[in-house]
């Protein structure tokens, strides 16, 4: 049987998946990231049950703009596994997509998984993608894949601190000697603060917009602190009118963003303040000396190093792509595997 395995390992391209809750991203070995699409799939019910339409960026086209028939949803919640039979379906559409080759081969393919998951949700990932065609599936967390991909030297006796932020969580941890020293995990990231921007325009401007509408401000004109001319850029938007029904337009200036995510963006700044207080002192010297490196999605959102620097008075940097780094780092735990043993999870 292991002489089996070792010969479909021969044939297949081991890989790491980055299974996030907006983004799926798929690295090969040898290759790099082959892979990034949104973590969506639509599917359509007949006689109770489920046929798969679309997956990914077709499927994210359709998202709040299905009929009563087809269903466009995220598997994903908050980083861990919400919808288990899409989920698989998810995975092997992916990794299908990467494998144009012989069905004969069977990856063996390392996931990342948030610190903060428990040991059913670690468990419903690791089953997922085992059912999904690997030969073996390893977990490794989240912070440290995201501090591998930034290129932090987390191998070496010295403090380092990571901040995750990616759409449902954002990871806060301290590493050093290549483990975690201490990890906080807090469930905000990009899809609060696009929930925060529909809470906000619904009541301020009695205006319901979507989800796509509402991640479309955040991602143009979206910032974590007051413009210093007190408005800022803006720009149009559209949606419904709730006081009398009526499709409408109106502009959304950057000021009224930073007003609506002010609570996701303390939220975060929280959680690094916590991080920070937890940290040994001899650690918590070594970051004052190299600062915190931001990495995810949410990394992006203006101005949120610059409200981190004024929170905490370290030095916070973006990680150079911040998008990738979790897939990134993932992908390297799989290519220098010996190395990095210690940290990837074959058997919980």
């Amino acid at each position: 049987m292991f002489g089996l395995d070792r010969l479909l390992g021969s044939f297949s391209a081991d890989m790491a998946i980055d299974l996030g809750t907006a983004n799926t991203l798929v690295y090969v070995k040898g290759k790099g990231v082959v892979l990034s699409e949104p973590s969506v799939v639509a599917y359509h019910i007949k006689d109770g049950v489920k046929k798969v339409l679309a997956v990914g960026e077709d499927a994210k086209l359709m998202l709040g703009r299905t009929p009563g028939s087809i269903e466009a949803i995220r598997p994903m919640r908050e980083g861990v596994i919400a919808d288990f039979d899409v989920a698989e379906e998810m995975i092997k559409h992916f990794i299908r997509k990467v494998h144009k080759r012989s069905t004969f081969s069977k990856p063996k393919i390392i996931v990342c998984v948030p610190h903060g998951a428990t040991p059913v949700e670690k468990r419903a990932i690791r089953q997922s993608v085992l059912s999904a065609g690997a030969r073996k599936a390893g977990l490794i967390a989240e912070p440290i894949a995201a501090a591998i991909g930034a290129g932090m030297p987390i191998t070496d006796p010295t403090g380092n601190m990571v901040v995750d932020i990616g759409g449902g969580t954002t990871e806060v941890a301290v590493l050093s000697l290549g483990d975690i020293v201490y990890a906080r995990s807090v469930r905000v990231g990009g899809d609060r603060m696009d929930e925060a921007i529909i809470n906000y325009l619904r009541r301020q401007q009695n205006l319901l917009v979507g989800e796509s509408t509402a991640e479309r401000i955040k991602t143009s004109i979206g910032t974590a602190r007051m413009p210093d001319d007190g408005r800022g850029s803006s720009m149009q938007i559209r949606g419904r009118d709730l006081l009398n029904g009526v499709p409408k337009e109106t502009e959304i200036s950057q000021a009224q963003v930073a007003e609506a995510l002010s609570e996701p963006v303390q939220a975060i700044c929280e959680a690094v303040m916590t991080a920070l207080e937890a940290t040994p002192p001899d650690l918590a010297a070594d970051i004052v000396d190299r600062g915190v490196m931001l990495t995810g999605g949410g990394a992006l959102l203006g101005d949120l190093d610059l409200a981190l620097r004024e929170q905490t008075g370290l030095a916070v940097s973006i990680a150079d792509e911040s998008l990738n780094c979790v897939a990134l780092g993932t992908g390297k735990a799989l290519e220098y595997e010996k190395l990095l043993r210690h940290a990837i999870d074959y058997d919980s």
